[in-house]
């Protein structure tokens, strides 16, 4: 069998399971793990005495972090999650009535929800409707809404969560700058799959977390916020690490840094990043370039056997805009039914969209396939 991108002894869910559910909540590697609990047994053992190298090494993992976004190492700050990444973009720009906002409907909620939350504000969100049975956002649904009205920012995720349309991110930063308009993308369903090159392709903010396609833990992310547009948002959380001056404890001027450190108020979750870290470095190391081909291949053949099987499948194949994510449905069964079926005979997938959601990684295999076809075979017998 052909040696997959990603190491797949790297990754022990692969011995029990055909893990196919990268979309959602991924496993993480081995070397992850490691990371997370060195952190933990020096603290364990000697407490702060080698906190700052522990600070080196969070620079280190920065800079990975902005290698694989594409981004200068200035134009990255850790966060919690995507959530509070959007969140910090949402809440520190500079709001008037009458301001527009679009949002593609049938977006996460996290993704929509910050923008929506602004109507009390007085700020006109617009929900874009995707077209056709699979969901699509090609760049003249946005050109039309577009020129319908001034708009101050559009925010559209990479890679739609439920039916898996990859947008054109250049293209459409190429198309909001022209009408004047911000780009923030929620990058967390192509972060860590796709080859990303957010300063190349023009995009104002983005934020992603750790643990789905970047394969690191839960609870933290990275926000990338471009230099130009630094000083256009209100950090949210002002502390000791937001200044120019950290560490300077008797300091109180409020002198924000430079870089996008400034959206980070105090200490992060160390042991997450460490292992957030690790994963990325891992990504890298194997290459995305790599990584991409080797899970489109697996998805065609995926898709080629469900439709084998008389299954419908929702998602885009059209290769401008499909990514990692394949929703089938079978007629006569229920999704959620069909998830758990597949859970006990070892395929792990997800409810979305309307149907099932699969979504392979780099170290999954033929085998993989082989197991959900089969398991998706006995459901329809059944």
């Amino acid at each position: 069998m052909a040696t997959t991108p990603l190491p797949r002894d790297q990754f022990p869910v692969a011995e029990r399971h055909a893990y196919l559910n990268h979309a959602g909540v991924a496993p993480i590697p081995r070397c992850a793990a490691d990371a997370a609990r060195e952190v933990l047994d020096d603290f364990v053992h000697r407490g702060a005495v080698d906190m700052a190298a522990w600070e080196d090494r969070q620079e280190v993992v920065r800079a990975s972090a902005a290698r694989l976004l594409g981004v200068p190492v200035t134009d990255v700050a850790f966060v919690k999650n995507t959530s509070e990444g959007l969140g910090f973009v949402a809440n520190g720009l500079e709001w008037r009535p009458g301001d527009r906002v679009l949002v593609p409907d049938r977006e996460f909620p996290s993704t929509a929800l910050p923008w929506l939350a602004l109507r009390d504000r007085g700020v006109d969100v617009d929900l874009l409707e995707p077209v056709g049975p699979t969901w699509d956002l090609p760049l003249d649904v946005f050109a039309e809404a577009l020129d319908r009205a001034p708009t101050r920012l559009v925010c559209v995720s990479w890679v739609q969560f439920a039916r898996g349309w990859r947008t054109d991110i250049a293209a459409l930063a190429e198309l909001c700058h022209a009408h004047g308009s911000l780009l923030c993308v929620d990058a967390i369903q192509g972060l860590g799959l796709l080859p990303a090159e957010l300063e190349a392709w023009g995009v104002d903010f983005a934020a992603a977390d750790a643990h789905k396609w970047l394969l690191g833990p839960l609870g933290c992310g990275v926000l990338f916020v471009a230099e130009r547009c630094r000083d256009l948002l209100r950090p949210l959380e002002p502390g000791w690490a937001s200044v120019a001056h950290r560490e300077q404890w008797e300091n109180l001027e409020l002198v924000y840094d430079d870089s996008a450190r400034r959206f980070e108020g105090g200490s992060q979750t160390l042991m997450a990043i460490m292992a957030m870290g690790a994963s990325i470095d891992l990504l890298l190391e194997c290459d995305p370039l790599r990584i991409w081909p080797h899970v489109d291949g697996l998805c065609e053949r995926i898709t080629s056997g469900l439709e084998d099987l008389g299954a419908s499948v929702l998602s885009t194949r059209d290769p401008a805009h499909r990514a990692g994510i394949v929703t089938f449905s079978l007629p006569g069964h229920d999704e959620g039914s069909q998830v758990d079926r597949l859970e006990a005979e070892g395929v792990i997938a997800s409810p979305r969209g309307g149907g099932v959601r699969v979504s392979p990684h780099g170290y999954n295999d033929d085998g993989d396939v082989e197991r959900l076809l089969e398991a998706v075979a006995r459901l329809r017998r059944s």
